[in-house]
């Protein structure tokens, strides 16, 4: 008899909610690219989470939590490109 597997769960680092990892966008920090939102879920270094609504996206560039979760300044252009990934997302 097969074992079902689990779902990962990731919590979104603006609202606490826990998620399957696949509801969530991931921002990463690595060596090679610094910070950079990762859509495959796959690249190396330190990860953060957010859930694909703008409110998330919101309370996490005014409370600075991504920088808080990466250990660096997060630029602007990358709240950006969280909005308009949402958007074409819906």
């Amino acid at each position: 008899m097969a074992k079902k597997r689990k779902k990962p769960l990731r919590k979104c680092v603006a609202c606490g909610a826990s998620k399957e990892k696949q509801a969530l966008i991931r921002v990463v920090n690595n060596k090679e690219e610094g910070v950079c939102v990762d859509l495959s879920g796959k690249k190396n270094g330190r990860g953060a989470y957010l859930c694909k609504n703008h409110q998330c996206i919101q309370k996490a560039k005014k409370n600075r939590q991504l920088n808080q979760r990466l250990k660096t300044k997060i630029d602007e252009n990358i709240y950006e490109e969280l909005e308009s990934y949402v958007n074409n997302d819906l």
